[in-house]
């Protein structure tokens, strides 16, 4: 039987050890009360480290985090700030491979913090927000600390049995919200691009933010649209509700968008509660190769810092600066490619810092996050430039006409040495 509490009664000293490793949900799942708990009362218990994906609460700062160590697989949300000031260890990896490597003990976790909605007649809470990798935290943890809230919204999928939390800590707080990004004329004219490759009965992969938001937005004359994702935002709200998205011509899962992450506002919140035309499953589902297989005509659309002439994408680090992560990139990249009838694009404004840098670049500023033999569609503001098959002297070509006009003679005299040798 576990243990029941609040926020003033918890005391984590009850639970953890000295040197315990803990694993928490990530984004809009992040169990704000155990974190602050956890902050306030890490230096007592003492050599605490923690594994998280994303942070978007503002709890983590470089200050508050100075009482255990923290490590992630990218630097997405807040958790930039804390790689600036050198308080973050990167754990670079796919999505898929998260829930194995704690299973098998290389990320450890002796102790899972999980946020759950409140438990049904059969005793089931339901991870709410955030499915993921959390099922692995919690069959691999000695001790799972569930912050129980009853405004996080009952989905279906994931589930908790009750008989498997040590320590049940019950709230009534907002979860942590994500508003939606302001849409330029910049994301405009990238969205109206890569929209152009979605037609009906697509199944779409996308992330949030602005590009994604717009393109959703330019899809409101598609029918029979499917979704099968790691992320959803708000977007998907108004086209289940237009009738766009009906997921009618997927060959699995008909009827139904799968999502392994909801981030977003209240409304979407609202909307997912006890919705069965929404399921939350694990990464070894939303982002299995085999699973992926198995969907015609699958879109994905994803981002980047910056793109080489031949196509290698950087969605991670600029120089010193690290930014992103390699996230579920890889995985979607190569199924959207490999999908009968199916797209994978990256998308991303041509420059940077007011115009000043060139975000198609003859060599790349940091880590190769997906390889040139992965990339199908790359989208700018000033067009699409489709490289499957292409040889790398046709893609520098490619890629050039989609530049930033000030930047193309620059690229142009880089590639000459490209289409002399072929190579």
């Amino acid at each position: 039987m576990s243990i029941k509490t609040d926020a003033a009664g918890l005391d984590l000293a009850k639970f953890l050890k000295r040197g315990d490793r803990i694993v928490w949900g990530q984004a809009c799942g992040e169990p704000q009360t155990l974190i602050e708990a956890l902050i306030a009362q890490a230096e007592s218990i003492g050599d605490l480290s923690a594994f998280t994906a994303t942070s978007f609460s503002g709890l983590l700062t470089p200050e508050s985090v100075s009482k255990f160590s923290l490590s992630s697989m990218g630097a997405i949300g807040a958790l930039r700030t804390l790689t600036a000031a050198n308080c973050l260890s990167i754990i670079p990896s796919h999505v898929s491979q998260i829930g194995p490597m704690i299973e098998q003990g290389i990320i450890g976790c002796d102790v899972a913090f999980v946020q759950v909605s409140p438990a049904d007649a059969d005793g089931n809470h339901s991870l709410g927000l955030i499915s993921d990798h959390m099922q692995s935290a919690v069959a691999k943890a000695r001790v799972v600390i569930a912050e129980v809230n009853d405004q996080v919204p009952y989905t279906y999928g994931e589930k908790l049995p009750a008989s498997r939390i040590d320590c049940a800590v019950h709230v009534s707080r907002m979860p942590v919200e994500v508003a939606a990004a302001k849409i330029g004329e910049t994301d405009e004219a990238i969205a109206k691009f890569a929209a152009a490759f979605i037609e009906d009965g697509a199944v779409l992969q996308t992330g949030v933010g602005a590009v994604p938001d717009a393109i959703l937005r330019l899809l409101s004359d598609r029918r029979d649209l499917g979704v099968h994702s790691g992320m959803l935002g708000d977007g998907l709200v108004d086209l289940v509700e237009a009738g766009v998205v009906t997921n009618a011509r997927k060959a699995i899962d008909k009827g139904v968008s799968i999502n392994g992450a909801l981030i977003g506002t209240r409304k979407l919140y609202q909307w997912v509660n006890r919705n069965a035309k929404v399921r939350m499953c694990a990464a070894s589902y939303t982002h299995d190769a085999a699973v992926l297989a198995q969907l015609d005509r699958l879109v994905t659309i994803n981002s980047a810092l910056e793109v080489d002439l031949s196509g290698q994408v950087n969605a991670e680090q600029s120089g010193s600066q690290y930014f992103g992560g390699t996230g579920g990139q890889v995985d979607f990249v190569r199924a959207g490619t490999r999908s009968r009838g199916g797209h994978s694009i990256i998308a991303l404004p041509a420059t940077a810092k007011g115009g000043s840098i060139s975000k198609i670049v003859t060599k790349l500023s940091g880590p190769v996050t997906t390889a040139r033999t992965e990339v199908d569609i790359i989208v700018t503001e000033f067009g699409a430039a489709e490289l499957k098959g292409q040889s790398l002297a046709e893609r520098s070509r490619r890629l050039i006409a989609i530049a930033h006009p000030n930047f193309r003679e620059e690229l142009d005299r880089a590639a000459h040495e490209i289409r002399k040798r072929g190579f």
